[in-house]
């Protein structure tokens, strides 16, 4: 991996394991663990993560339900076939467990990547401006994380006249809210979804031009 992509998805986090690792995939040799992070909010909410972790930092970590960690990684997507659908989901990817005095932020993010849907502006019934914006984050191997973003005010105006293909850098950090799905026939299903709630947002330009950000 290359000093661009390494640097395009930095993910850092302070929270509680609040779920039993369960085993998901193998790649050359090191399993890969499934659980759920619980990350306060400067409110009294908080955010709850899935997280996918190597066995030799569980091992290493003596990492257990309720225990406290600090993780530095990237947010990452994949797609899973949910019926005749697939579903993008997403999730933390540790690449190392460190010390809780190494992390600044308990909830920090900072992608860059490229607009790959039209932005979706819009204003709630209380007059808050809100842009949706979906960005494509190169990944090794010519793979790309899709990261759903949410901008507020200013920068949300600001994003929703970018055309697709813009690049463009965000800060924030990953938020999780539950919404009800409606499946027809009269059904609904609760899920949860997640998402970067952008506090800065910075439009690239080219080597010979300046850049363009918002805060």
């Amino acid at each position: 991996m290359n000093y661009e992509q390494m640097n395009n998805n930095k993910l850092q986090l302070t929270g509680t394991i609040t779920q039993e690792p369960v085993y998901s995939h193998e790649v050359f040799g090191e399993g890969f663990y499934e659980t759920m992070i619980t990350v306060p909010r400067l409110s009294d909410q908080t955010d709850t993560i899935p997280l996918t972790i190597s066995d030799r930092l569980i091992s290493q970590n003596g990492i257990e339900v309720g225990d406290k960690v600090s993780i530095v990684g990237q947010f990452r997507s994949y797609n899973k076939l949910d019926g005749e659908k697939s579903r993008l989901l997403l999730t933390a990817f540790v690449r190392d467990v460190v010390d809780e005095s190494e992390i600044e932020n308990p909830n920090q993010i900072d992608i860059c990547g490229y607009i790959c849907k039209q932005p979706v502006y819009r204003t709630t019934p209380f007059k808050r401006e809100i842009c949706d914006v979906l960005l494509a984050v190169n990944r090794a191997y010519n793979k790309s994380d899709y990261i759903p973003c949410i901008l507020w005010g200013r920068n949300a105006r600001f994003v929703q006249t970018l055309p697709i293909g813009s690049k463009i850098s965000v800060s924030g950090r990953i938020q999780s809210r539950k919404y009800v799905k409606n499946l027809g026939d009269d059904k609904v299903e609760e899920r949860v979804a997640y998402e970067v709630s952008v506090s800065k947002v910075t439009l690239e330009r080219d080597e010979h031009s300046s850049k363009t950000a918002l805060n």
